[in-house]
């Protein structure tokens, strides 16, 4: 798949004036599909973009922490329900859950205490926890949504402990050398763009140190690439399994808690959530002295937007706003590709027993096999999501999705042997149109 000429051209216009409105020294944008780039483009000269060219990548680093603490859960190690006391005793911020804290609804407040952690050189695990107070909670958790970077500087130190590897070891080895993310480090690796702070009045440049984050790490401290994010983004969408399963990341982007009160923004276990329209959006945005980025991916269609600029910050927009603009434009020109049907083998055995016409209360619905799946679509009323099962047991099932996910349906068979009805959680459907009627 490549972009139209009349879309490259839009997504190319949108950096261009991003960059210039916005007066970055170095904009670059990048649509992403299937771990790769479909289009790249840039504007700016300081430096000129170029898709291996690293930029500073702030909190987007938060979604790999997520990654790391979800393998760790599903390998047994911790629970996310656990207090923090569990993993990191003594804290006086103990009382809070790790699902908390992924989600942002920990009601810690939003950074550590001392110097602005983001300017200053690190302090050690260690230091991070000797300094916690019990003033660093703004307020109960679950009552509002508060990002907190002193989270996911937490993170870190339970990831930390937990596995007795630092964290940028951990996620070298459990995130980045499997995806084949080479470009992406802890420290920056030339080629990289400066950063800067860029005078209001007179354009000038101010660059930015570059300092470690130390226990923050966990929190912004990696640098990538477009052809690196692109690969993060492909996983976004469709997982690998040797780094985290399907389900996982599905739960991952599940939200926890809306970011404001029109239910356009929200924040799942690790990554963000943007609703455009009847779309939604996952990844993160990050921001370090003299750096912004955005990280967007649409999961159905495996589309995504990268976008850098070396300033933090730009003038009448967000690198936000310009990423969800160019994703928004390319799904616009980019229909989903019209799949062709194709014959299925026969249903046999106990699955070509259940399929065809089933009634409930006078709605009519049809169960077809799909791979190793019953699927069941209601036939009248509005729209809705099919229901799909998966055998457990002779006459039992599993709802995967859909309304009854996660519920049992059985089935129910006549004296002499044959289905006769099947019950789904309660619900008893029959061949008879008039069933329960």
């Amino acid at each position: 798949m490549s972009l139209l000429p009349e879309t490259a051209r839009t997504v190319t216009e949108i950096a261009a004036r991003a960059q210039r409105t916005g007066r970055a020294p170095s904009l670059a944008l990048a649509v992403v599909r299937d771990r790769s780039l479909l289009h790249f483009t840039g504007a700016g000269e300081t430096p000129p973009p170029d898709p291996k060219t690293q930029y500073r990548i702030g909190s987007i680093t938060k979604t790999l922490t997520a990654t790391l603490l979800l393998q760790l859960r599903d390998e047994g190690a911790l629970s996310l329900d656990d207090l923090l006391y569990r993993h990191l005793p003594g804290t006086p911020l103990g009382a809070v859950t790790l699902r908390q804290l992924l989600g942002h609804v920990s009601g810690l407040r939003r950074e550590p205490d001392g110097p602005w952690w983001e300017r200053t050189a690190g302090q050690s695990v260690d230091e991070l926890l000797a300094g916690l107070t019990a003033d660093k909670i703004a307020g109960p958790p679950w009552r509002d949504y508060h990002y907190s970077n002193l989270a996911y500087g937490l993170l870190g130190a339970v990831i930390h402990r937990v596995t007795g590897e630092p964290w940028a070891t951990r996620v070298s080895k459990r995130v980045l050398d499997p995806l084949g993310m080479k470009r992406t480090t802890y420290q920056p690796v030339e080629p990289y763009a400066r950063g800067y702070v860029v005078h209001a009045l007179d354009g000038s440049l101010h660059e930015e140190p570059r300092h470690d984050a130390g226990a923050m790490a966990a929190a912004g401290q990696l640098w990538s690439t477009a052809t690196d994010l692109a690969k993060w983004a492909g996983f976004l969408a469709d997982p690998a399994p040797a780094v985290l399963s399907r389900a996982t990341l599905d739960e991952m982007c599940t939200p926890v808690a809306m970011q404001d009160g029109t239910w356009t923004a929200g924040h799942g276990l690790g990554p963000e959530m943007n609703r455009v329209g009847e779309r939604i959006y996952v990844g993160h945005g990050g921001s370090m002295p003299g750096y912004a980025a955005q990280l967007l991916v649409h999961r159905p269609s495996r589309l995504g937007v990268v976008a850098f600029a070396n300033a933090y910050g730009l003038r009448g927009t967000s690198i936000r706003t310009v990423a969800l603009e160019a994703l928004t434009a390319v799904l616009d020109a980019s229909p989903p590709a019209v799949q062709p049907w194709r014959p299925a083998p026969a249903p046999t055995g106990e699955t070509a027993e259940l399929c065809g016409r089933w009634w409930w209360m006078g709605m009519e619905y049809e169960v077809a096999p799909d791979g190793e799946e019953l699927v069941m679509t209601p036939l009248a009323g509005a729209a809705r999501a099919p229901w799909r099962f998966v055998r457990e047991a002779p006459d039992r099932w599993r709802g995967t999705a859909g309304t009854n996910a996660g519920e049992l349906l059985h089935v129910l068979r006549a004296p002499d042997g044959t289905v006769d009805k099947m019950d789904i959680a309660t619900f008893v459907f029959g061949r008879d149109p008039f069933h329960l009627a």
